[in-house]
């Protein structure tokens, strides 16, 4: 009976022991520190801003950079007109144009304007490269605006084929015509006219 009782309390303390070691075992398992899932999603998001802050930054320091050298070529480009602009004043001041007479009613070259032309296209070839030169057509006060203009376009273009075959290039000039809105000599006599009928040069660029 002792010796039962004995068997009895050993199993009873053995069961004891396991049962208070695998509680211990579980109580050390919870124990242990979990993470929180929105803990990591606020820490991604907030790397993605940073990131984003980054990149938005390296855009708008592009952005600047590529600005400023839009604005530096523009400036260069401006000083190199100014100082192409300012070779040709000389020249266009030392080499001067003459205007071309025509006859009452006519287009028509006479000698004396041939003559003119051909000194005319001389100055025009010693200008500087990419020099336009603008041809304007007058006429005297007679007759409608609407004839005066078609006359002195005509006039224009007499000239302007002329200097072409003095080997002026044809992209160099370009024609206008004022028919009789701008008379060089006032007057209503035939010496005020002969003035007026006429083709004047002009540096245009």
């Amino acid at each position: 009976m002792k010796k039962s009782m004995a068997v009895l309390l050993a199993g009873l303390s053995m069961a004891a022991l396991l049962a208070g070691g695998c509680a211990n075992k579980e109580a050390v398992k919870k124990e242990e520190p979990v993470v929180p899932a929105a803990s990591i999603t606020e820490t991604d998001k907030s790397v993605d801003t940073a990131e984003q802050a980054r990149l938005a930054e390296q855009a708008r320091l592009a952005e600047q950079a590529r600005l400023a050298e839009q604005a530096r070529l523009a400036e260069q480009a401006r000083l190199a007109e100014q100082a192409r602009l300012a070779a040709l004043k000389p020249a266009a001041a030392e080499l001067k144009f003459q205007a071309v007479y025509f006859d009452f009613d006519k287009s028509d070259l006479r000698q004396d304007s041939r003559d003119v032309l051909s000194k005319n296209a001389e100055v025009i070839l010693k200008l500087a490269a990419g020099t336009k030169v603008q041809i304007e057509g007058h006429c005297d006060e007679r007759g409608s605006a609407e004839y005066n203009l078609a006359l002195g376009e005509s006039r224009a273009k007499s000239a302007q084929k002329y200097l072409t075959t003095l080997g002026v290039k044809a992209d160099t000039l370009s024609i206008i015509s004022y028919g009789k809105e701008k008379p060089a000599v006032k007057g209503n006599d035939e010496a005020a006219w002969a003035k007026n009928r006429r083709a004047e040069f002009v540096i245009v660029k």
